[in-house]
């Protein structure tokens, strides 16, 4: 079954509004309603009373007969009265008996009479001489003139309900046109365009939504651009081994009889494929850390253990280049981190210091736990870096001018993306130790509970 569409926010609107106006339309007409039965009842209840004294005064003259009023006009039927005259019945209405209406105390009563109609009556009584006098009225008639007043009153009230609605529906549906000029205006945007949204014009309820919107545009915009200029540079850094992987090869293919330059060639062409997979991994690991960060689950990790790890793996690199690698990582030192990304960190940190120190240069790892903190430090003998190259490090390919060591300059953008990730700051500087280039990590402890 296709599920139900939601409603739009128009249709939302006038529902409420209609709904809420509706419901505060009938709880007034019903306190009105009250409001109206409760004054037709004390003026009618005044009337009678009034009757009441007139037939009084009449009643202490000299009438001592028995008569019956002439029906002058149609509401003649729907008013009663008795006049008692020292208990006996001296005056009364054509539309009532001998038997008195009421025979409760003074006051208004409403009673039920033999003929099945409810009348209001009101009975009032002298002493000096002795007269009762009794006027009654029918409550259908009192609910006659009620709903007399109902219907004047409701029937333009029925006419301006529907009236009232289309007013309404105008008054949304004119309200929401900013909303769907906004809505048009995205509708017809490029899926290149990253230009913001004009605030020209917006209501006040608007402008944060669309001041919001054109953030995530600008977002949205700079990350396209970086993926756009990391593409383009990734292209163009994996066309430079694959291009001197292809030559190497042709070398060898040109190469004869003559088995040393062969060897070089297929020697070389290995170098290239090694460079290429570095490469590789090193876009793949930035474009995981950038794709969802959130992802990296951090555990306590002994950095010591890690950074001689690291060390032992690229041992045979030092000795190939006649490099001293040193490790000072005795005490356990747990950082909250990844094991496999903590690594990938101290190995990018190790493998540059080799990488851009000359033969026989020494490299030094010292790892050590300070007040809250865990402290990596990764010096070198090496040429280190001008204040300028410094400021540049982790820009993607970026590398020192005039350095001819094969790299692509994404260690370092690994490094800073690893360091966000886990809240660790990196110090970057001259070692005054080994002359060449001093990297100091800093990461909190790893709390406990982790």
């Amino acid at each position: 079954m296709k599920p139900a569409q939601p409603l739009s926010l128009q249709t939302r609107l006038l529902l409420l509004a209609l709904g809420f106006a509706t419901a505060i339309w009938v709880a007034a007409g019903a306190f009105a309603l009250r409001d109206a039965q409760y004054e037709i009842d004390e003026l009618l209840d005044g009337h009678l009373a009034q009757a009441a004294a007139l037939l009084m005064v009449h009643a202490q003259g000299d009438y001592d007969d028995v008569f019956d009023t002439p029906v002058l006009q149609k509401f003649a039927p729907q008013v009663a009265f008795q006049v008692y005259v020292e208990g006996i019945l001296s005056t009364r209405s054509a539309n009532v008996g001998v038997e008195p209406m009421v025979t409760q105390p003074d006051g208004f009563y409403t009673v039920l009479r033999d003929d099945g109609e409810l009348w209001r009556v009101v009975i009032t009584r002298e002493r000096e001489p002795e007269v009762t006098v009794l006027v009654g009225e029918k409550v259908e008639s009192r609910q006659a003139i009620l709903w007399a007043l109902v219907r004047s009153l409701l029937g333009p009230l029925l006419v301006a309900l529907p009236l009232f609605g289309l007013a309404l529906w105008w008054s949304v549906r004119k309200g929401l046109e900013p909303l769907r000029a906004l809505r048009g205006t995205l509708a017809q945007r490029t899926p290149q365009a990253a230009e913001p949204v004009s605030l020209k014009g917006m209501p006040r309820e608007l402008a944060p939504l669309v001041q919001t919107l054109n953030g995530l545009l600008e977002r949205i915009n700079r990350m396209v651009q970086s993926e756009r200029r990391f593409t383009a540079d990734a292209a163009h850094e994996l066309r430079t081994p694959i291009a001197a992987i292809r030559m190497q090869a042709q070398v060898a293919l040109g190469a004869g009889d003559d088995v040393e330059e062969r060897v070089h060639a297929l020697q070389t062409t290995l170098a290239g494929c090694d460079r290429a997979s570095r490469l590789v991994d090193q876009l793949l690991t930035l474009a995981r850390l950038e794709a969802n960060p959130a992802t990296q689950v951090a555990a306590p990790v002994d950095l010591c253990a890690v950074t001689r790890r690291v060390a032992g793996e690229l041992a045979h690199v030092a000795l190939a280049r006649g490099q001293e690698l040193v490790v000072q990582a005795e005490v356990p030192c747990a950082v909250a981190a990844n094991e496999v990304l903590l690594g990938v960190l101290v190995r990018n940190l190790t493998d540059n210091a080799l990488r851009y120190s000359p033969d026989g240069a020494r490299v030094a790892l010292t790892v050590q736990a300070e007040p809250g903190v865990v402290v990596l430090e990764v010096q070198d003998s090496g040429p280190g870096m001008s204040d300028e190259s410094i400021a540049h490090l982790g820009e993607r390919f970026f590398r020192v001018l005039g350095n001819e060591q094969p790299g692509s300059g994404l260690g370092w953008s690994i490094v800073r993306r690893l360091l966000d990730v886990y809240g660790a700051q990196a110090q970057i500087g001259r070692s005054a130790e080994l002359g060449g280039l001093s990297v100091t990590v800093r990461w909190p402890v790893a709390p406990s509970g982790i």
